[in-house]
């Protein structure tokens, strides 16, 4: 492998997107794959707590006005939809996913900070589809030595495909899970292969961060 690409398991951070109740399989915006993905996810989180390796969970809080949302959202939001609302059990992380069930600090992480849940672990907020775009991600991940993600979550075609390519754009070694991933598309791995991200399965990965 092209040694400037080659993950670094020992420097590497795994970022769950979206994983909220909402967009499971029984939610009320349902993303198709999403519950299914969650037992690989799992799998991945275990092993990077047993490395000692940080996992940040980042998660969509849509106000009720839309006013925080991706455009193309705003207007299903101030017509009544309730997506992901703060405070809303449907906001909160599908089951099992921490390592203690913790209620979410909606209004802390509106503000940008980050959210601890466990030893190495934190939740995080994101106002669009990039994981790196107005957050402090980049800085958390460098002040934490980090220089490899591992990109897991919901729904491939927007957040983790954003977020991958906002961390190919920052110089991170880029990992994909594609059993990891709800909505991973014939494409992805060639599309993803052009911007020296890796992908690689969940059993591969936890094993090379073990």
């Amino acid at each position: 492998m092209n040694p400037d690409i080659q993950p670094h398991w020992e420097s590497s951070a795994l970022i769950t997107i979206d994983l909220q109740r909402d967009f499971l399989g029984d939610g009320p915006f349902a993303v198709p794959g999403t519950t299914e993905v969650l037992p690989a996810v799992r799998d991945v989180a275990a092993a990077f707590r047993r490395a000692g390796r940080p996992i940040v969970h980042v998660v969509r809080l849509y106000l009720a006005d839309g006013s925080n949302a991706d455009i193309s959202r705003r207007e299903s939001l101030r017509t009544g939809a309730s997506i992901v609302r703060p405070g809303s059990p449907g906001a909160e992380l599908a089951a099992d996913l921490l390592p203690a069930q913790v209620p979410m600090r909606a209004d802390a992480l509106l503000r940008g900070e980050l959210q601890q849940v466990g030893n190495a672990e934190h939740l995080m907020f994101k106002p669009r589809w990039n994981a790196f775009y107005a957050t402090q991600l980049d800085a958390w991940l460098r002040s934490h030595d980090v220089d490899t993600v591992v990109v897991v979550g919901c729904n491939y075609p927007n957040c983790p495909r954003g977020t991958l390519f906002g961390a190919s754009e920052r110089d991170y070694r880029a990992v994909a899970v594609p059993d990891a991933i709800s909505r991973w598309t014939a494409t992805a791995t060639e599309e993803l292969d052009g911007i020296g991200v890796c992908v690689a399965p969940s059993r591969s990965v936890a094993e090379a961060v073990g």
